[in-house]
């Protein structure tokens, strides 16, 4: 058995003339992700890897989360291949995972976290919003088999509030 949780990063502001790397987080995305995060702790998920894109909302999503889930102290780890906005460096990402590891989350983008949520998961989701959560599980014991798997969980802001 394997669990991913996928969580997109939180809302950017475009306000400053920086790359597309380098975007911060607005104040609302700041807010969301401590609402949903705060949410998420009730289900105990424990992770063995923690990963996520380089990109600097990415990056800050995934540190207010791990602290809100008192799981700061994991090795995060930043991984160019999450910097992916069609799916397919993310897919094989996962692929190439470590048999090892069985509970993983990943701090990603859009457009390849809807189109993986929906090619892998149970459940249609038109779009996963900025800071939105969605757990998956896979009958599997080896990531290069990932295969339809189902949706356990999605907590999404706009559920919260």
């Amino acid at each position: 058995m394997k669990e991913i949780v996928f969580i997109r990063h939180a809302k950017s502001s475009w306000k400053y003339d920086v790359s597309d790397r380098e975007r911060p987080l607005k104040k609302r995305g700041i807010n969301d992700s401590h609402l949903v995060s705060s949410n998420f702790k009730q289900f105990n998920f424990t992770p063995d890897a923690i990963f996520t894109s380089p990109a600097v909302r990415a990056r800050k999503t995934c540190k207010i989360f791990t602290n809100n889930l008192n799981i700061s102290n994991y090795d995060i780890k930043i991984k160019e291949d999450i910097y992916d906005f069609g799916g397919n460096r993310l897919i094989n990402f996962i692929k190439s995972l470590d048999n090892n590891l069985n509970n993983i989350m990943i701090f990603g983008h859009n457009h390849a976290l809807t189109s993986i949520v929906n090619t892998f998961g149970s459940k249609y989701i038109d779009n996963v919003p900025t800071s939105g959560l969605i757990h998956l599980r896979f009958d599997i014991d080896n990531w290069i088999d990932i295969k339809k798997g189902i949706t356990v969980l999605t907590v999404f802001p706009r559920d919260l509030k």
